[in-house]
């Protein structure tokens, strides 16, 4: 899944991330998650469609403290950051659909 968005590499990047003008969409996930897995194939046309925000893979276990500052504790999850807030926020202990994802990413308005 991370071979379609770009990938959090540090925290120097994540203020950046958070304090952009535009819509950064933070993907939690991991390589050994089934539902992440679920979502793979449908998640890069939902990445086409919504072209002007930019995705961001944050692998769970290399980012433990990160997911605990979110606090996110299931996976996949979404959250959406623009101008220093979070727009946006699709958390659940479900299995997230297409058109789940689909409706969260169209409520963002960016």
């Amino acid at each position: 899944m991370k071979e379609m968005m770009n990938e959090l590499a540090g925290l120097k990047q994540l203020e950046e991330i958070k304090t952009s003008d535009d819509v950064n969409v933070l993907v939690f996930s991991a390589t050994w998650c089934p539902d992440c897995r679920f979502i793979e194939p449908f998640l890069p046309k939902l990445i086409q469609r919504y072209s002007t925000y930019h995705f961001w893979y944050v692998d769970r276990d290399e980012w433990l403290q990160v997911c605990a500052d979110f606090n996110v504790m299931g996976i996949p999850s979404f959250i959406a950051l623009k101008s220093g807030k979070e727009i946006g926020r699709f958390v659940s202990k479900n299995r997230k659909t297409e058109a789940e994802i689909d409706a969260f990413l169209q409520s963002l308005n960016g």
